[in-house]
């Protein structure tokens, strides 16, 4: 009898783990698509992977499946793209078809399906249509917004004249100073870099950050609906990001009261004024939710990542003190000490401009991308994907592939140089993705990462507090984003 209730036992578990395995085997649907391990109930392909050292599962996925492959993260099946040519094919040849946002459950309890981040369809090119072009009406990609950068620029040097040569941690600095140039568009100030508030802010950003990187985070992602009845990092995440919220609702109010439609100040009154013009509109996307959430993607996109990467930067450059020397020469002969860099002085400064694309490459700030969906039935690489299919590009495997960068593991200016020590554009450098998705702003993050780098050079000689072959420049957190260590240095006026 024991014998028999133990075979009932076994039989009622193995029976429908096999009749689910029939079924993936036997799925029409999943014939057609790309070939990936076979996933179990429930968990999926987790068995598979090490969720923190995703990005070596997902390599050694592709080495045996090929750069296009199937994997089951929990419940939610997904389409793995690996390395350039197959992100390039994608994201940038089949654009429209790829251009669809994957599911963020992380985000999704605040941010929903609002804002030119988080939605789809015609939310999603109607609000980045506006956001480009009202970034663009307050400067982006002209001289005036080059002019908010250079001021700050002299804000952040003063900051870091304070420090009086004593070693401390860039990382408030660097944040204050970046933010305080995205403020400036969409709020129409800065903040003093003592502001208690904007300083509780930046903080919360860098832990929005770390919760969903950290290992709870990232099993959020896939498991929610378990996870949110399970306590870790990632139950701060929403209270974090509701807190950013209301004070948007606040700069939001502040505008409404002070309006003038003639005069727009910044981005929240170009949306409040859009807004009176499509009250009558019954299916406009100009309504409050979508103005707070696209203003809080805006000022935590262009705070953390741009933030990051700099950290990141001098963290190299205090590893690498030949980089120092040599970006030093190039910045005394182009721009000499009496007046701030500029964009115009990057065409005459190739070795500075390639430390700076390759410190982006290397630092790798959002390695697995953000997930994708297709748009429409599309054929891919004789596959078939249909409509609502997740697609993750991976970002990393892009900026390491070894067919288009020598040394693709290791920090090299070099792989942005020609042989002459001119620069050399590489078409696989995509740290803020490609296509119709790419970072809203990736030119203003370029220009500011060029002047912040050179104009703190330009004034300072910075010293590590250890000996640079003690310094690791692994990352502390590599989820989402890849955040750095927490280090100290030392800046000495030149």
């Amino acid at each position: 009898m024991i014998l028999t209730g133990d075979l009932t036992v076994y039989l009622l578990a193995v029976i429908p783990l096999l009749l689910f395995l029939y079924y993936l085997k036997n799925n029409p649907e999943r014939s057609r698509l790309p070939p990936g391990p076979t996933p179990l109930p429930i968990i999926g392909n987790l068995h598979q992977v090490k969720v923190k050292d995703m990005l070596t599962s997902l390599k050694e996925m592709s080495e045996k499946y090929g750069p296009v492959f199937t994997l089951h993260f929990g419940p939610r099946r997904a389409v793995v793209l690996w390395g350039y040519d197959a992100v390039k094919e994608a994201l940038v040849d089949q654009a429209e078809e790829f251009s669809g946002r994957g599911a963020l459950p992380s985000f999704q309890p605040v941010m929903e399906d609002f804002g030119p981040i988080f939605s789809n369809g015609n939310r999603w090119k109607e609000l980045r249509r506006f956001s480009t072009l009202t970034l663009r009406s307050f400067g982006m990609g002209k001289r005036s917004i080059e002019e908010r950068v250079q001021e700050e620029a002299w804000h952040l040097i003063e900051e870091l004249k304070k420090m009086k040569e004593l070693p401390f941690d860039p990382t408030l600095h660097l944040s204050n100073a970046v933010s305080n140039v995205t403020c400036s568009v969409i709020f129409g100030k800065r903040f003093e870099y003592q502001d208690k508030e904007f300083l509780d802010l930046l903080k919360m950003i860098q832990n929005v950050a770390a919760f969903i990187s950290s290992l709870p985070g990232q099993l959020y992602a896939i498991f929610p609906s378990v996870m949110k009845y399970l306590p870790g990092q990632h139950q701060q995440i929403s209270p974090t990001l509701s807190a950013l919220e209301k004070f948007v609702e606040r700069r939001v109010k502040l505008n409404q009261e002070t309006i003038d439609p003639n005069n727009p100040r910044d981005f929240i009154d170009c949306f409040l004024t859009k807004m009176e013009k499509e009250k009558e509109n019954p299916s406009t996307e100009y309504f409050m939710k979508n103005l707070v959430i696209t203003v809080l993607s805006l000022f935590m996109a262009g705070t953390e990542t741009v933030s990051t990467t700099l950290r990141h930067g001098l963290l190299l450059i205090l590893k690498y003190p030949e980089l120092q020397e040599k970006i030093l020469v190039e910045i005394d002969s182009v721009i000499g000490r009496d007046r701030l860099p500029s964009t115009e002085d990057r065409s005459k400064m190739p070795y500075t401009d390639a430390v700076i694309h390759e410190i982006q490459r290397f630092c790798d700030i959002v390695p697995l991308g953000l997930p994708h969906m297709v748009t429409q039935d599309t054929k891919f690489r004789g596959f078939m994907l249909r409509k609502g299919t997740e697609v993750y590009p991976i970002l990393s495997s892009v900026l390491r592939d070894p067919t288009q960068f020598s040394n693709p593991d290791k920090f090299y200016p070099g792989h942005f140089l020609d042989e002459k020590g001119r620069f050399k554009k590489n078409d696989a450098f995509m740290p803020f993705s490609a296509g119709k998705r790419i970072c809203l702003g990736d030119g203003l993050a370029r220009m500011e990462l060029f002047i912040y780098i050179t104009t703190i050079l330009q004034n300072f000689n910075l010293k590590p507090t250890c000996d640079p072959k003690d310094i690791d420049i692994k990352p502390r957190l590599s989820g989402l984003v890849n955040i750095p260590a927490i280090y100290e240095l030392q800046a000495l006026l030149r």
